[in-house]
């Protein structure tokens, strides 16, 4: 299978599993905001990690939530994708919103004063 066919699916099932999420009724994963960040799905399509963020709620809840709810959002994948195999779906947190944030801070943290941030950019050009 062609790379760009592989990564077309992988963008398609991401937002599909957006929408599909809002529509879980468990209340594990409807009374958090969780949002998609990124769809892996392997190159013979029978597996696919899913990748979410969730702002609120314990951790190992959404998890639970989303675990039980898997048959659910598979089948309505199925429905909303044209493929002829549905992948199995194994859903992992992501924690780079949160890493990016931590990076952020720390550099907000950082005590540069204006003069010595123009002496070491006057100092670059001569090594």
């Amino acid at each position: 299978m062609a790379k760009y066919r592989q990564g077309r699916i992988n963008e398609e099932i991401q937002r599909e599993m957006t929408s599909i999420l809002r529509r879980v009724k468990d209340p594990r994963v409807s009374d958090t905001f969780i949002s998609v960040t990124a769809a892996d799905c392997t190159a013979d399509l029978k597996y696919a990690k899913i990748y979410y963020s969730a702002l609120s709620g314990d951790p190992k809840e959404i998890a639970k939530g989303l675990k039980a709810a898997t048959g659910f959002i598979r089948r309505e994948l199925a429905r909303s994708l044209n493929l002829r195999i549905t992948p199995e779906l194994t859903f992992l947190p992501d924690s780079s919103i949160a890493y990016g944030a931590h990076i952020a801070s720390i550099l907000e943290g950082l005590d540069i004063s204006p003069e010595e941030d123009e002496a070491e950019e006057a100092g670059d050009g001569n090594d």
